[in-house]
């Protein structure tokens, strides 16, 4: 698979588009829990995986909103394609990093890990968070019905991945990151509709 897209600034801003598309519309939508307005608390990142002069301005911080009225004052922080709920590396990383692992030696496993400064015990939890939480929840269990019918237990990510078409490889990326927005956000989950996102399956 070719990677290049990872060092393209235009990847990176259509992915930040999608989040400004998604926070805008859960905006609209209101309090989640009231229905009053929400105003801007924006979350502070400092991403890891990919460098920071391709990524722009923008990913330093991730949408996030807080209710206006007294008595709820909840925080609604919407779903992201650009980070995997508090991870602190870029959901494009973990995903890609993890759907390789199946086909990697261990010399390439372990240049990858040191290339991108990643201690191996992080690697080990986001693989357990694909082959152990994702699976069990409700939103996979609704995707392996409608796109993976008779999949069995295929490991994710690599599973989903591999059955999305688009144009190229960062094509197919995008468009799982949308599919997996309900998992990145406990607040705002079901606020997103994905079907507006210019898709192809």
């Amino acid at each position: 698979m070719c990677h290049d897209f990872l060092f393209d600034a235009t990847f990176w801003q259509d992915l930040s588009k999608l989040d400004q598309f998604a926070a805008e519309q859960v905006r609209k939508e209101g309090c989640p829990h009231c229905g009053a307005r929400l105003h801007s608390a924006r979350y502070p990142r400092k991403p890891r995986g990919v460098n920071r002069s391709v990524l722009g301005e923008q990913y330093e911080c991730r949408f996030s909103y807080c209710c206006e009225k007294d008595g709820c004052r909840k925080r609604c922080t919407p779903p992201s394609v650009r980070f995997l709920g508090r991870k602190v590396y870029l959901g494009v990383v973990i995903t890609l990093i993890c759907a390789l692992e199946q086909g990697l030696t261990p010399r390439r496993k372990a240049h990858l890990i040191d290339e991108l400064d990643l201690w191996p015990q992080t690697f080990a939890r986001w693989q357990q968070w694909w082959r152990e939480h994702v699976p069990g929840t409700r939103h996979w269990q609704s995707l392996r019905a409608r796109l993976l019918p008779g999949s069995g237990a295929e490991p994710l990510p690599d599973a989903l991945l591999r059955q999305l078409t688009a144009d190229d490889l960062a094509g197919r990326v995008s468009r799982f990151l949308q599919l997996m927005m309900p998992l990145t956000s406990a607040s705002c989950s079901r606020s997103v509709r994905l079907d507006q996102f210019p898709q192809k399956m």
